[in-house]
């Protein structure tokens, strides 16, 4: 992957969701510009059993857009093999009316050669304030 050139597969995931995510907060680009550039057309996702398509991927971009304030990726491990990458990190955010949470994800994702998702399987779970403060240290 030419993604993979020049950065670890680590670094590859944490800037992926990272610069996706603040595009989705920050910005006010149309929702199918946005997942063109990080999504195939054809992508599926399955996170925690849910398949999501194109359409509800997007879908699921308006209630991150209006309750999202902040949020950092913490990834602790990735390793590739040429397209496909697997990943654990931990999603630390502050929602507007929620206040603050923690996600762990175990991800298995294939890419194009471009970086773009093209396929993943998530399987994610919340951490109590324990944990969320001890992936901090």
């Amino acid at each position: 992957m030419k993604a993979l050139e020049t950065r670890t597969p680590k670094q590859f995931i944490a800037d992926f969701f990272t610069s996706f995510t603040e595009a989705v907060v920050r910005g006010s680009e149309d929702t199918a510009d946005l997942m063109a550039r990080y999504y195939v057309r054809d992508v599926v996702q399955i996170a925690d059993g849910v398949r999501l398509d194109w359409d509800r991927l997007a879908a699921h971009l308006r209630p991150v857009r209006k309750n999202l304030t902040t949020f950092r990726f913490e990834v602790h491990e990735a390793l590739a093999d040429g397209n496909r990458i697997a990943a654990r990190f931990t999603i630390h955010a502050q929602l507007r009316k929620a206040g603050p949470v923690s996600t762990q994800v175990h991800m298995f994702a294939d890419f194009t050669d471009e970086g773009l998702m093209r396929s993943a399987t998530q399987l994610s779970r919340v951490l109590d304030q324990t944990e969320s403060r001890q992936g901090e240290r």
